[in-house]
Formats: C-alpha cells, sequence, structure tokens
C-alpha cells in the first residue's frame, strides 16, 4: 500500500527533532513512507535558515505530501509555493501562515531578555497539552523540549513573530488540509481563518483536542492525512 500512496515529509514542532511524531507514525501504521526532517540543534536558526534544510529532504523521484506542524507551517507553505513536480498536498496542523499572535509582534526584540529556564519551558508544553495526555505521552513531551537550548528557543520565538508567508500561500497550487485544535493555547482560531481567507478551497477539519494534536490525537490526524493521500493517489 505505502508504495501507492504519496511519501510523508514530516516537519517538526517547536522542539525541531522530529521524535515528537512517534504517536503519529504508530497511528499511520505503515500505511506510508516517511521522511522526518530534524533541525540542528544547537544553531539558533530562523526561518530562512531552516528552509533549505527541509527543502533538501524533499523526495526527488516520487509523489509526496508535506505534514507541517506548529512552528514548521511556513517551511510548509514555503516549501509547497515552490510547486516542486511532485507534491501532492500540503497538511497545516496547529499552526499558521503569519504571526498568529500579532499583538506580541514588538516583543520580537525583547525576547533575549526572557528567561527561558527548563521549568518555564515544561510548564508551557504542559499546558499545550492539555489535560487529557498521558503519564508517558507528558514524560516523552518534556525528555524532548528539555534538550532545546535557550538560545535556539528564543530564535525559533522571534521567527514566529517576525514571519509572515501569506503571499507564498497565495500560490500554493496543491490541495491544503488544515488541521485546527479545538483547545489550542498557543494558536488562535484566527490563524486558521487567515489560511481559509487566503485558500478558499483549503479544507479545515476541526479535531477536539490541545496544541499538541499530533500527539494527543494522533488516530484523528492519521485519519484525515490518509483520506488526502488516498485522494490525491486516485486522481
Amino acid at each position: 500500500m505505502a508504495d501507492q500512496l504519496p511519501a510523508l515529509v514530516l516537519l517538526p514542532g517547536m522542539d525541531g527533532t522530529g521524535e515528537l511524531f512517534a504517536p503519529l507514525l504508530a497511528a499511520l501504521g505503515g500505511r506510508f513512507e516517511t521522511i522526518i526532517v530534524r533541525y540542528p540543534l544547537h544553531e539558533p536558526c530562523d526561518y530562512a535558515g531552516l528552509l533549505p534544510i527541509a527543502r533538501a529532504a524533499l523526495p526527488g523521484d516520487r509523489p509526496f505530501m508535506i505534514v507541517a506542524e506548529s512552528f514548521s507551517g511556513p517551511i510548509g507553505i514555503s516549501l509547497a509555493a515552490e510547486a516542486a513536480s511532485g507534491l501532492r498536498g500540503l497538511v497545516l496542523c496547529s499552526t499558521f501562515a503569519r504571526n498568529p499572535r500579532p499583538a506580541l509582534a514588538n516583543a520580537a526584540r525583547w525576547l533575549q531578555a526572557v528567561p527561558m529556564h527548563g521549568a518555564l519551558v515544561r510548564l508551557g508544553a504542559a499546558a499545550m497539552l492539555g489535560s487529557s495526555a498521558g503519564p508517558e505521552l507528558r514524560a516523552m513531551v518534556e525528555r524532548t523540549v528539555q534538550q532545546i537550548p535557550s538560545d535556539v528557543l528564543r530564535a525559533r520565538l522571534r521567527a514566529v513573530l517576525q514571519v509572515d508567508v501569506t503571499r507564498e500561500l497565495a500560490s500554493v497550487i496543491a490541495p491544503v488540509l488544515y488541521l485546527q485544535a479545538t483547545s489550542d493555547l498557543a494558536v488562535p482560531s484566527s490563524a486558521a481563518k487567515v489560511i481559509r481567507r487566503i485558500k478558499p478551497g483549503a479544507n479545515v477539519v476541526r479535531i477536539d483536542g490541545p496544541h499538541f494534536l499530533l500527539q494527543v490525537r494522533p488516530d484523528d490526524a492519521a485519519r484525515e492525512i490518509a483520506r488526502l493521500g488516498i485522494s490525491t493517489s486516485a486522481s
């Protein structure tokens, strides 16, 4: 079955490790070939610095879909706008095309003064997991976020506050699926509205869950991703 479906290029969230895709991979059950992009753990890059890394992971010899989670949404959109010949679809999960919190735009210049110690980062991650996450998932997320150096985290947060790829989104030709978490504390519902306004044909699917949707509701997310993959293979 996997050789009949497009490969999935998975772009990670703020952690950049790709390790948090484990629940989604289990839910997909081997139906797709998957390529996990991993960002440098000790290099404080912005989106411009990370884009070539993601671009290099795109397969040039077979159809593929891009699945961009959270922080990686702008990277996924930028890649999709380049209209690679093998691209069959773009899946955006709990993410945005431009700064999802415009009221905080001016905070980018003050991020250097914001403490990024482990306890604060772990608290934020726990809040974005919601109340339904089990202890094993919480432990996995905590282990993962602890790996991120503070300067790397600051650089990625700064990139989020400054990003705007709405022009690139407008030029995306491939089908767009947006997975929206109903209880997302990080990315407000207005982010999905921006994407729908720019791409009226985008399919917005609301899933009951927190920001860490691919981790807490992997079965629901996998079902929607598979549905898009199957439809693009049949067309």
